[in-house]
């Protein structure tokens, strides 16, 4: 089995910080990318960030406002977000697309955290 467990959400004032975590455990061979996605009621779950082996990428909506970060060591992934706006309130999911084994390779959600931004 493989889990995701995030960690980090909460309520925070506009122009405010928030770091979001997410611990990968389980049966692991290898992660391609990690990403974290978010959601709000009515909506499509969208891109936030993603980070592969060796790059990064980011929806434009937070282009120079989050940072993503990857502990291959530790199978760790983590969302720094600064400047937030009322916007960026959401359900955030953690995720990952990684391989249990050599030949099975599989994409993986954690049970999101909420991220509440107040004007």
């Amino acid at each position: 089995q493989v889990q995701l467990v995030e960690s980090g959400g909460g309520l925070v004032q506009a122009g405010g910080s928030l770091r979001l975590s997410c611990v990968v455990s389980g049966s692991i061979f290898s992660i391609n990318a990690m990403a974290w996605y978010r959601q709000t009621p009515g909506k499509q779950r969208e891109l936030v960030a993603v980070a592969t082996s060796g790059d990064t990428n980011y929806a434009d909506s937070v282009k120079d406002r989050f940072t993503i970060s990857r502990d291959n060591a530790k199978n760790t992934v983590s969302l720094q977000m600064n400047s937030l706006k009322p916007e960026d309130t959401a359900v955030y999911y953690c995720y990952a697309d990684l391989y249990r084994s050599r030949w099975s390779r599989g994409n993986y959600w954690g049970q999101g955290t909420q991220v509440t931004v107040s004007s």
